[in-house]
């Protein structure tokens, strides 16, 4: 395992000890409110703070782009930084908080631009999924590919779109006919998990609308390690920065991207 991806894989399962943990007694849980249906609690400052500290104390010239903290240890020249970690601390916060077990600690790192190394770790289960640049995908140490599936119609999709006016009509139409035309789509409160069981073969593929680069980061990379594509929804490489995503295995991804590019 390369060096970097080990000390990822450490600052994960540190957060996953501090969610566990707390899991057991929700009711002392400190909720806040950021926005309509987005919460964060104590739980979520505690595992970015222990990440954070972490791969700082390792590496104290990388920088950080975190949900919670935003940008940290960036050039004070504002050029873009070497290396730069993409920390999601506990995404799926509000499964959490009523309980439901469904959510994962993502942490990625960026080298000069590009996805090097990832890590999803899900306490709740005990499942460590990493990826390198090169090296594939994995989860426990066992190498994952995305699944067979050959026809749209008959694939389980993931997906995240909030709603049709966050999400703006055309894309919203694209969204639900795409729906309509496959398997189903869960929609499980994790865009974190939802792509990494893409990349595991669980789901055969996803589409996201709004997504932040902590949602797709590690995931993103695990897709492509384990044979899967990855796009924004013009077909482009830009979904790390325009926050709309499609991945999907090869065949069925042939298939879903015509919804929003004809």
């Amino acid at each position: 395992m390369h060096p970097m991806l080990n000390m990822a894989v450490k600052a994960a399962r540190q957060a996953g000890n501090i969610i566990n943990r707390a899991s057991l007694d929700l009711d002392r849980l400190k909720v806040a409110r950021k926005g309509k249906r987005d919460f964060v609690t104590d739980v979520d400052h505690a595992c970015e703070q222990a990440i954070i500290e972490t791969l700082h104390t390792a590496y104290p010239d990388h920088a950080f782009l975190s949900e919670e903290a935003g940008r940290i240890h960036h050039p004070e020249d504002g050029s873009e930084p070497e290396y730069e970690w993409i920390i999601d601390p506990l995404d799926g916060t509000s499964n959490f908080i009523h309980g439901l077990p469904i959510y994962a600690v993502s942490i990625a790192l960026l080298h000069r631009g590009q996805l090097s190394q990832a890590v999803i770790y899900d306490p709740s289960r005990n499942e460590l999924f990493t990826a390198s640049r090169g090296g594939g995908a994995f989860l426990n140490d066992r190498r994952i590919r995305v699944s067979g599936q050959l026809r749209l119609g008959d694939s389980l999709l993931g997906g995240r779109w909030p709603n049709q006016q966050a999400t703006g009509g055309a894309s919203y139409d694209h969204l639900r006919r795409l729906g309509q035309e496959s398997a189903g789509v869960r929609r499980t409160g994790s865009s974190v998990l939802d792509l990494v069981y893409v990349a595991a073969g669980r789901l055969d593929g996803f589409c996201g609308v709004n997504l932040q680069p902590w949602d797709m980061a590690a995931a993103g990379l695990m897709i492509l390690e384990a044979g899967g594509l990855v796009t924004d929804f013009s077909g482009e490489q830009d979904w790390l920065r325009s926050g709309d995503m499609i991945a999907a295995t090869p065949k069925v991804f042939a298939q879903m991207l015509p919804y929003f590019t004809a």
